[in-house]
């Protein structure tokens, strides 16, 4: 008998090769080539005869000879959820949908799948995870359901595509792809071969009959969606659903989006029946702050195109270690060591013998370089001991040499701040000249204070 051909593949890249090798000749990252075997030879799709209609049919088009049409989207009677898909379901779409086990990936498009269904919109849930009967338990839990949603225990994509042939749903919901396995396709479910194949299939089958079609995806360790990195390159739309599974909010974030804006951020909070949208995320993040506290401050930052405000605190006392203890949550840990290093070298400020502590309240995770000056005053007030008025926001980069530069949307960010009820509002004196000039802002209940350099707040604080 022929031997069977095997090859290592790379999950971060794809890259294919004959041989295991530590590093990965095509994206140069270490210990990411797994062993699977060799994909079918001919079909991109394992092995399955090729449609006669489709893509196949189109011929090259000069581009001004293309017409435009309008995709009409399908809301999905979830605001927070439609806005972070850029309106609503695309038809043809292809949605991956990543996050930690048990943050409730399965219960969002369980509660997506039932508004939908009570909108007259045929839904095929497949679940290669659950019983039918485990699901009606959840589904319980949730609310009432009609008749339109399908529940459909299977993974074996050849009963997973009659039955799409069958119902001829608007939306397929596959939990999850890697529980999924492609007959043709010699690989264990879960290997990189299966998931590659699987996903082509299902890109083909969205294309081609024009469902809307949501895959649950596992993470790693590392946060990243467990198969092929080439997985999330083939979809269309990528959304991680993230929170701290102690915490009573969850995020859902879009990181890639060919249909609309990425980076955009819808808020839930986890109940007993089910997930509940938050409409004011500002407010439900300030909920409990301390007033007139020493190393406390608010934020305005931004996540994709929705101002959020956010509390900010640090802790610096003397240290009883001979090297001191520097401890970050819920933003970057080097770039707080980097603005603790410009206050010793710009303000003179010794905190080479102090341990630093910073926390961002109500653990969400913010990297955004707006976040600087917050993280600033907010160890210098701890460090002097002294409060920065309660109504006070701020917002700024931080340079090198201690200059505050300008950052992007200051206008939407000093909107939220009055919203909110905030009097003061510090910022770059470049955003504050432009939000002058351009006056599309009512600034009359708040007071803007432009600032060049961080010495200027020790007069603030």
């Amino acid at each position: 008998m022929a031997k069977e051909k095997t090859l290592f593949f790379c999950k971060e890249c794809g890259f294919e090769t004959s041989k295991w090798q530590g590093q990965c000749p095509g994206c140069h990252a270490w210990n990411v080539l797994v062993e699977a075997p060799a994909a079918p030879k001919g079909s991109p799709f394992g092995g399955r005869k090729k449609p006669d209609a489709g893509l196949a049919q189109n011929k090259p088009t000069k581009i001004n000879k293309v017409e435009m049409r309008e995709e009409s989207r399908k809301p999905t009677g979830m605001p927070e959820f439609d806005r972070v898909l850029g309106g609503g379901i695309v038809p043809g779409s292809l949605v991956l949908v990543g996050g930690d086990p048990g943050i409730g990936k399965s219960t969002l498009l369980l509660q997506m799948c039932r508004l939908l269904a009570q909108a007259g919109e045929k839904v095929l849930y497949v679940s290669g995870e659950e019983s039918a009967s485990q699901i009606k338990m959840r589904a319980e839990r949730i609310g009432t359901f009609t008749d339109e949603l399908f529940l459909f225990p299977e993974t074996g994509m050849s009963a997973i595509m009659q039955a799409v042939d069958e119902v001829k749903p608007a939306v397929v919901i596959i939990d999850s792809i890697q529980t999924m396995y492609d007959e043709n396709t010699d690989a264990a479910p879960g290997s990189v071969t299966q998931v590659r194949e699987i996903t082509g299939i299902l890109l083909h089958l969205a294309k081609m009959q024009g469902p809307a079609i949501f895959i649950v995806g596992h993470v790693t360790k590392e946060g990243n969606v467990a198969g092929p990195r080439m997985l999330e390159h083939m979809v269309d739309t990528v959304l991680y659903f993230e929170g701290d599974k102690t915490a009573m909010y969850r995020m859902l974030r879009g990181v890639k989006n060919r249909f609309g804006p990425t980076n955009e951020i819808g808020v839930f909070e986890m109940r007993n029946q089910g997930l509940v949208e938050v409409p004011d995320p500002s407010a439900y993040m300030m909920q409990g702050r301390p007033e007139n506290e020493a190393g406390s401050v608010v934020v305005c930052t931004m996540e994709g195109t929705r101002p959020f405000l956010i509390e900010v605190q640090a802790l610096v006392c003397q240290t009883t270690f001979p090297v001191p203890r520097r401890t970050a949550v819920g933003t970057d840990y080097n770039r707080v060591n980097l603005l603790m290093a410009v206050l010793e070298k710009r303000l003179g400020i010794r905190m080479a013998d102090c341990d630093a502590y910073v926390n961002v309240a109500g653990g969400m995770r913010v990297m955004e370089p707006a976040l600087d000056i917050a993280l600033v005053a907010a160890l210098l007030s701890s460090y002097h001991g002294r409060s920065m008025d309660s109504h006070t926001i701020l917002f700024g980069e931080v340079g090198l040499v201690g200059e505050v530069r300008a950052v992007s949307q200051a206008e939407r960010r000093v909107a939220e701040s009055v919203k909110t009820g905030y009097t003061t509002c510090i910022l770059p004196q470049t955003n504050k000249i432009s939000i002058e000039k351009a006056g599309n802002v009512d600034i009359s209940g708040v007071r803007l204070i432009g600032v060049k350099h961080i010495r200027e707040l020790l007069e603030y604080i």
